[in-house]
């Protein structure tokens, strides 16, 4: 290859990359987006540092052992033992996740592969609607109506299945259940719309192959559909459970704000969020009580991160069996 050549590939390349002045806004661009991606991670890390630093009286009075495992939350005797309120917090959001997940997944089933098309549109609006309600009158429709009309089946069912750990025993108005399927509703709409985004890039070849094989509209949604949408479900669930645990004003009117653990999902309990909700305003004369406060906003923290971190692997392990499940479906096609 000669000079000449040589000289004429690089002027070429030149006049695609263009000058340096065109290519300014793109080097403006990137310094931009890395600065704030940059900023968020200063910020998190900011917010956690502040929270342990505001957080140390409690940790100095009670040690961290105490405070994370100790089950006596009692502010007027300067106990403070967050174990009541991490249970209540998992269980409220177990049971969300146990009941909204499902139903999230079969409207997202039913409206992208059962629905007819004119009512996909409306029904996916009524669906995000739900997520538009204010959480505050979630909780009140919770207090004022679910709670007097579910009673009598929350009895029954205690009594039916006593039988199962965590389920028989007394019931209260006011309690986990009626909280978690609170926040199952409340958490429908996130998981379903990403569920069904994810459903909708399903490519038509695999769904075709299958029916053409002979499968049942059940059997392609179960061979083609779920297995290629797993990793967007796993994820959609995450998120839903980083909502339902940090979820305050509707969870604090209706799960009965008692700092103990109960015998069963139909007693009252209380929850991290809740009780900074309740306690906040009150604990501002002493500064331990604050502190105590502080330090389960640090748990809370902690927690969401721990259910990202969560999030990311069960997302990572669907990728891998959803590109498993591409080659059978792709082998299909062929």
């Amino acid at each position: 290859m000669g000079a000449g050549t040589i000289q004429a590939a690089g002027d070429r390349r030149r006049e695609l990359e263009g000058s340096p002045a065109a290519r300014l806004p793109d080097r403006l661009l990137r310094w931009g987006l890395t600065a704030l991606s940059v900023g968020v991670i200063v910020l998190i890390a900011f917010f956690f540092i502040r929270l342990i630093v505001e957080s140390e009286p409690v940790f100095s009075e009670e040690g961290i052992f105490n405070y994370l495992f100790s089950a006596d939350w009692v502010p007027s005797r300067q106990l403070y033992g967050a174990v009541p309120l991490i249970v209540g917090t998992l269980i409220t959001s177990a049971i969300a996740l146990l009941i909204g997940v499902p139903v999230a997944v079969a409207t997202a089933l039913y409206v992208t592969e059962l629905a007819p098309k004119r009512i996909r549109q409306p029904l996916t609006v009524l669906v995000e609607l739900l997520a538009a309600v204010p959480s505050v009158v979630y909780g009140l429709w919770g207090f004022f109506f679910l709670i007097p009309k579910l009673l009598p089946a929350e009895r029954w069912f205690a009594d039916t299945f006593s039988f199962i750990p965590f389920i028989g025993g007394s019931v209260t108005g006011p309690n986990y259940f009626i909280a978690g399927l609170i926040l199952a509703i409340m958490i429908l709409p996130i998981v379903s719309a990403i569920s069904r985004e994810v459903m909708s890039t399903v490519p038509r070849e695999h769904k075709e192959a299958a029916l053409a094989l002979g499968a049942t509209r059940w059997e392609m949604i179960r061979m083609a559909v779920i297995p290629y949408s797993r990793a967007g479900i796993a994820g959609g669930a995450m998120l839903g459970l980083g909502r339902a645990i940090g979820e305050t004003i509707a969870v604090t009117l209706v799960i009965g704000n008692a700092p103990s653990i109960g015998d069963s999902i139909f007693q009252q309990g209380y929850t991290l969020a809740a009780v900074i909700a309740n306690e906040f305003g009150e604990a501002a004369s002493d500064p331990l009580h604050r502190a105590a406060l502080i330090a389960a906003g640090l748990v809370l923290f902690v927690l969401t991160l721990l259910v990202n971190g969560l999030a990311r692997t069960f997302v990572v392990r669907a990728e891998r069996g959803t590109r498993a499940a591409k080659k059978p479906a792709a082998g299909m096609a062929g």
